[in-house]
């Protein structure tokens, strides 16, 4: 097994504990949401979610796929598709040249990045393999799961646990900005307690 499936193994064997539906999570996960993210078609994150092992395509063909994907997926502000033309001032590049990258799939670094920040995608968007991009799409999810299981890991990952241990040995100043901040914090979590009731 490779190490981005194992990796993404273990991030579904997690996310199987914490949702309570191991081997089930495309009942409860957002595929639609993932598939839009990663570029990765919907049908191979239900597969990839299921353990299973996607698809086996080689970097061009990935490249290719996920340029084809931004097209059919992401819309102008009128709500209309970006054409190719479009694309290629967005990529700062000819209408020919990105012509060329959809049948060879090898863009260079310089266009695909601009197209990657332009519609806001991750880093590996166009090159990552398909459990490397559900790996990564999957991080946030489990971070929000994991927060709501265990609501004082964040507090003890930001080090406010150890911050707070430490209170005997500060200065009153440092003192006075703990207790602001505790103080924030408690306040804010009343007026959410007050808005449910």
């Amino acid at each position: 097994m490779s190490d981005a499936y194992a990796s993404l193994a273990e991030v579904l064997r997690r996310l199987g504990e914490l949702t309570g539906r191991p081997g089930r999570l495309p009942e409860v996960l957002d595929v639609t949401g993932l598939s839009y993210r990663t570029g990765i078609p919907a049908t191979t994150v239900v597969e990839l979610l299921g353990g299973g092992p996607g698809s086996e395509q080689c970097l061009a063909q990935r490249v290719r796929q996920r340029l084809d994907f931004i097209r059919e997926t992401r819309r102008r502000p009128d709500g209309k598709r970006y054409s190719l033309d479009e694309l290629a001032r967005i990529a700062g590049t000819s209408r020919q040249w990105l012509s060329e990258w959809r049948k060879s799939g090898m863009p260079s670094l310089e266009h695909a990045d601009r197209l990657r920040r332009f519609f806001g995608l991750s880093a590996g968007f166009f090159t990552a393999d398909e459990p490397e991009a559900l790996h990564e799409a999957l991080q946030p999810v489990l971070q929000g799961l994991e927060a709501e299981a265990d609501p004082l890991l964040r507090l003890r990952e930001s080090g406010l646990v150890r911050l707070a241990a430490r209170a005997p040995q500060m200065n009153p100043r440092q003192l006075a900005t703990l207790a602001d901040l505790a103080e924030m914090i408690i306040s804010s979590e009343r007026a959410k307690d007050t808005g449910r009731a």
